[in-house]
């Protein structure tokens, strides 16, 4: 008989939970939607993560009573609040279904890797070279984060250049790894993949964004091939020459940048060329509007002449 009760008071609990609880509850004071992986700050309120994580973007205290959550920051760890959870389950699942679909299309908006892509301006990157990066401000806060919850791992790097907000050329760079510092800047260890045309500028929540075409080198075969292999073979000696050159800068370069890539095998294997033209030219003491164009460049052979040229040049100065 006590299973019973048990059983009937079960029951009667179950729709009133429902009855006494209105979506407005279960709304994040912050976006004013429904909980989406709500968590519980040590100061009692509660927000959906991703509310949160933009609020400490900007400044490390509660967005509701300002208390302080530098503690709660550095920890970097955001444990979700099982038992509202559970709740919004039980009372509103058709409205969690909705609210988990909306987010599942708002991840699949920023997965795309020509439209909209977001854009980091700051440097030249290139592909297949490291680029270690400090973010700070909270709009790359914001779209670092994005780019690994979209699981694409990857944004575009433009350097700022005048009368436009980026060039019409840059790099997609890929997250290795990210280091979460206490005040909620991060180290972020990324590699150059690769190079893109921007086709036209856009903006998402502060940030850059842009619709872009990846480049490709043009290929060649036949006598011109064998013409392209002896020229790659030359520049390569050459680019060996000079970081054996030995003088104080490019042994610093060396100890930066470690040393001089091997040579592919297939020199047309990869889009965008062999990796120690890209090395070479992040080294050399280039203007960025001369790197640039180099960047641009869609011909193998006219990027290792100009190579060949500029090593020439530097090899004949005196130590």
């Amino acid at each position: 008989p006590l299973d019973n009760k048990e059983e009937t008071a079960a029951k009667c609990t179950q729709p009133c939970l429902g009855e006494s609880l209105s979506i407005s509850d279960l709304e994040c004071s912050l976006c004013i939607r429904m909980f989406f992986e709500p968590v519980t700050t040590p100061c009692g309120h509660t927000f959906c993560k991703e509310c949160l994580e933009r609020c400490l973007d900007h400044r490390p205290n509660c967005p509701l009573c300002k208390q302080s959550l530098r503690e709660y920051l550095k920890a970097g760890r955001y444990s979700p609040t099982v038992l509202l959870q559970d709740i919004m389950l039980a009372t509103f699942p058709t409205q969690q279904a909705e609210r988990r679909e909306l987010h599942r299309v708002e991840m699949a908006e920023l997965s795309n890797l020509t439209k909209n892509i977001p854009i980091f301006v700051c440097t030249m990157s290139f592909p297949g070279i490291p680029c270690p990066l400090h973010v700070f401000e909270p709009r790359y806060r914001l779209m670092i984060r994005r780019c690994q919850e979209s699981g694409t791992r990857r944004f575009g790097m433009c350097i700022y250049e005048n009368g436009k907000s980026f060039a019409d050329y840059g790099c997609m760079l890929e997250i290795r790894q990210v280091e979460l510092l206490a005040d909620g800047r991060s180290l972020v260890d990324t590699i150059g993949r690769q190079r893109f045309r921007v086709l036209s500028r856009g903006h998402r929540d502060g940030y850059h964004t842009a619709d872009i075409e990846y480049l490709e080198d043009k290929k060649v075969s036949g006598e011109e091939l064998q013409e392209l292999q002896c020229l790659h073979e030359s520049t390569y000696r050459l680019a060996q020459r000079f970081c054996e050159h030995g003088d104080l800068t490019s042994r610093h370069i060396l100890m930066q940048h470690g040393p001089l890539p091997e040579k592919d095998e297939d020199i047309q294997a990869s889009a965008d060329g062999p990796t120690w033209c890209w090395w070479l030219i992040s080294i050399l003491p280039l203007d960025p509007s001369y790197q640039l164009n180099l960047f641009s460049c869609t011909s193998l052979r006219a990027r290792l002449s100009q190579l060949q040229h500029i090593l020439t040049a530097l090899l004949q100065q005196p130590p």
